[in-house]
């Protein structure tokens, strides 16, 4: 899978990618009517220009310009993209106060990411240490994808949902922690939980109850009859 995620970025020119961008919202937002006003009035295509120049300062290791120009940016989107994270073309940052993407993140071409998303990572150590997502992903709005794991092609992670270990392609995962719910569209049939109701109690403390009386009953008979044999 690592020959996969490689970053793209020396083969295209920065200007594309900016323009796939703005398809990508064109295409998947209703609210899109032209090009133009995504271009000028859509604050994930802002963030997304930003990080595009903010990341190639990066990669040619000038460190504080790239830092400085992804907190000039996080000022004015209220969106936060770590100048290392790479990105792939044709992104959707919908609405995206709040998103948060983390040094080593990878996202593939053509995802989703609503509001409030953190891509984030766990623990101090160096090196990878935040998700990796595959094309045509979507993340809905307040979902946390949390440590250094790959995300499918084609997955969607629910609202709010807290991801913390890997999905396989074309999966559907809500809840906290998230669960895969759907494969390819399918719903996993739910396990049967065995859950002792008040119901069940209440009928093992009866038959607990006749076993007592029986128990009672034979160790009567018992005694009587070896008060026979011994006066016999």
């Amino acid at each position: 899978m690592e020959g996969k995620w490689k970053e793209k970025g020396t083969d295209r020119m920065i200007l594309k990618d900016i323009w796939l961008d703005v398809k990508a919202v064109q295409e998947r937002d209703p609210a899109a009517r032209n090009a133009l006003e995504v271009l000028l009035l859509y604050q994930g295509v802002h963030a997304l220009i930003w990080h595009r120049f903010a990341h190639w300062f990066y990669k040619h290791k000038m460190f504080f310009a790239a830092r400085l120009i992804s907190q000039i940016a996080r000022f004015f989107t209220l969106i936060e993209i770590h100048p290392g994270a790479q990105l792939g073309h044709g992104i959707l940052i919908d609405h995206g106060c709040g998103v948060v993407i983390g040094e080593t993140t990878v996202v593939g071409d053509n995802c989703t990411i609503y509001q409030g998303v953190t891509l984030g990572g766990v623990g101090l150590n160096k090196g990878k240490r935040h998700p990796t997502l595959g094309s045509n992903v979507t993340v809905g709005a307040g979902a946390k994808i949390l440590g250094s794991f790959e995300v499918g092609d084609n997955c969607t992670i629910a609202a709010n949902a807290v991801l913390l270990k890997p999905l396989q392609d074309n999966v559907t995962a809500v809840g906290v922690p998230a669960r895969a719910v759907k494969i390819d569209g399918v719903p996993i049939p739910k396990k049967e939980k065995n859950l002792v109701t008040m119901d069940h109690y209440c009928k093992m403390e009866e038959r607990i109850r006749q076993m007592e009386e029986t128990i009672a009953s034979l160790q009567e008979e018992l005694a009587s009859v070896r008060e026979k044999e011994n006066a016999e």
